[in-house]
């Protein structure tokens, strides 16, 4: 999905080595239903590892969690503290 937005306007505007804004969306899926249980949408300057807090925040406490999967970007004492707690 591309969506055009203040950056690439920025960009056309006044040229390509202007810096573009970018838009990460996290999603958290249930890997066995494939079902979307969390989304977060960040700015280019929100860490990945920043939103883990949110995105499992996002499910309800008395929804068991089994286990997650993530990216390297995700692999830091705070996140892991973050998954050890629920």
């Amino acid at each position: 999905m591309k969506l055009l937005g203040e950056g690439e306007w920025k960009r056309k505007k006044h040229g390509p080595e202007y810096r573009r804004q970018w838009r990460k969306l996290h999603i958290g899926i249930d890997a066995k239903t494939l079902q979307i249980r969390a989304i977060q949408l960040t700015t280019n300057n929100v860490s990945d590892s920043q939103v883990l807090d949110d995105l499992r925040n996002q499910i309800p406490l008395d929804e068991q969690i089994d286990s997650v999967y993530t990216d390297g970007a995700y692999d830091t004492k705070q996140c892991r503290q973050v998954i050890a707690d629920r």
